[in-house]
């Protein structure tokens, strides 16, 4: 029992430092926050479905204070921020956002599908809190692209957080898919998801 512990811990611990540096790895980054990376969200969407959600929300939460720290790096108390919107876009941006992930065990015991669509899920997830902070802290309107304007905050928040969002999930299912066709991949997060 004890040593189940510590295989869990450390390959959540291996996970966390895996997707903290592929989140470095930045495909494109969007001028006021959000980036397509090279599948940072993919080792702890998979760690959850191999080990459940509990265990999967523990590990995306720390992933969470990681990315909450990058965050920081990236100039997070310089934005300009009231203390009430700094806390709130901490909770929505970093906290909240990152901790969904570990949502992705959910259908853990439904196979390659179930694993699917509980990638889709916490991935759908992580944009509604993106999308709520759009909305309710950053208020955001104005032009987007080229001469796309559009003085909507919701039509905004959800074509900005859509533009990073949408190709992160569809990579990272992607690249879940890819992994988990692979006959030892498969078998290996199979055997404790059952």
């Amino acid at each position: 029992m004890q040593n189940e512990k510590t295989k869990i811990l450390v390959e959540g611990a291996l996970m966390i430092a895996l997707a903290t540096v592929l989140s470095f790895i930045r495909v494109v980054k969007l001028p006021w926050g959000g980036s397509i990376t090279l599948l940072s969200m993919l080792p702890i969407v998979l760690f959850s479905i191999r080990r459940g959600v509990k265990a999967g929300l523990g590990v995306s939460f720390l992933f969470a204070l990681v990315q909450f720290v990058q965050g920081i790096m990236d100039g997070l108390f310089g934005w300009g921020l009231t203390p009430g919107s700094l806390i709130a876009c901490i909770l929505l941006d970093y906290l909240l956002a990152f901790t969904v992930l570990g949502l992705a065990g959910l259908f853990r015991k439904k196979g390659v599908t179930g694993w699917i669509c509980g990638i889709a899920l916490a991935v759908l997830l992580r944009f509604v809190m993106h999308f709520l902070s759009g909305v309710v802290i950053w208020k955001s309107f104005g032009q987007l692209w080229g001469d796309f304007f559009t003085e909507n905050t919701v039509l905004y928040s959800l074509l900005y957080n859509g533009a990073y969002m949408l190709p992160e999930m569809i990579f990272t299912i992607i690249g879940a898919v890819a992994l988990l066709k692979m006959p030892k991949v498969g078998s290996y997060i199979a055997k404790t998801s059952d």
